[in-house]
Order: structure tokens, then C-alpha cells, then sequence
């Protein structure tokens, strides 16, 4: 398969080129250098990012479970793009597993809460300060009803049980 990834990747075509990635990862079709740098190349951009982080994180296989290193090493490339995404990732599951059990839709709170863990674990083993520091604003908007994550918390009117649930997480890692 032909991985060129074009400079101005669409997000959609980023979701299309991991689905195809994460089964040819399944299917141990690509050797780890080549994950590693497909990888690479799609956390470059915005668009790839966020299109590989939402299938990837919210893939039915465990892959996300047990991230490679080409995939964390990968992910390392980027810090700017990728720390902002799964700080933000980690917030918006932890707060729609509230949601989604306020719903009585239990299998949907449980998924959020998988992607909430695989996004903790990738916090945990990508393991780059800017992204603490981002998780410490976003503890710290939180608590102070203020702060540089303000406007994200407002965009989407997160109140104070979702809030408390995202502070907990991020208290986990």
C-alpha cells in the first residue's frame, strides 16, 4: 500500500488513512518503523492528528490498550499538536461518560471512560512535559472557574460533576 500522506490532509481523509492503518497494524502487516512514521507524519498536521487520536482511541481493538513504542515515539514528534489533543480528548471523554450514564446509556459511558483510560495511558507513556503543564492549566481552570481553558470548558458547558470527573482523571495520571 502507497502511505503518501498528503501536506494538506483533510481530517476525513486522516479517519479513513488510520482505519487502514490500525488494520494493517492488526494484521501486522507493517513493520514498527513504518507505523512509527506513518504516525509521524499524521500528528503533524491538526487534521491527521485528531483523525488518528478518534479512531485509534475509539477502536473496538485493544490495540489502544497496549500502544507500541513506534506509536508513542511517534506521537513524541509532535508535542505542541498531540499534548493539546489528548488533554482536550481526556476532558471531553471523562465528561460524556457523565453524560451518556445521565442518558441511561451505559455502554456508551463505558466506552468514553475506555477512551478516557487509553488517553490517560498515552498521557502517561508519551510522558512529555508540555503536557503536564497542559493538564495542570486545565486543573487549574477548573478550580479557579478561570483560567486558559476556560473558553473550551464553556464551549461545551461542562458543569461541575463533568468537571470534577476530567479534575479526577487528571489527578489519576
Amino acid at each position: 500500500m502507497n502511505w503518501h500522506i498528503p501536506n494538506d490532509l483533510s481530517f476525513e481523509d486522516a479517519l479513513q488513512l488510520t482505519r487502514t492503518l490500525v488494520d494493517a497494524m492488526v494484521n501486522e502487516q507493517l513493520k514498527d518503523s513504518e507505523i512509527e512514521e506513518i504516525v509521524t507524519t499524521l500528528v503533524n498536521s491538526e487534521n491527521g492528528a485528531r483523525g488518528f487520536f478518534v479512531i485509534y482511541l475509539t477502536s473496538e481493538l485493544s490495540l489502544a490498550d497496549n500502544p507500541t513504542q513506534s506509536v508513542v515515539n511517534a506521537l513524541k514528534t509532535s508535542p505542541n499538536i498531540v499534548s493539546e489533543l489528548l488533554v482536550k480528548n481526556l476532558a471531553m471523554s471523562s465528561a460524556m461518560s457523565i453524560t451518556h450514564r445521565r442518558n441511561d446509556n451505559e455502554e456508551q459511558a463505558q466506552n468514553s471512560e475506555q477512551v478516557a483510560q487509553r488517553n490517560c495511558n498515552l498521557i502517561r507513556l508519551a510522558n512529555l512535559e508540555i503536557i503536564n503543564q497542559k493538564l495542570e492549566e486545565l486543573k487549574q481552570t477548573i478550580n479557579n472557574n478561570q483560567g486558559s481553558y476556560q473558553g473550551f470548558l464553556e464551549k461545551w458547558q461542562y458543569d461541575e460533576e463533568q468537571k470534577q470527573t476530567i479534575k479526577k482523571n487528571i489527578e489519576n495520571i
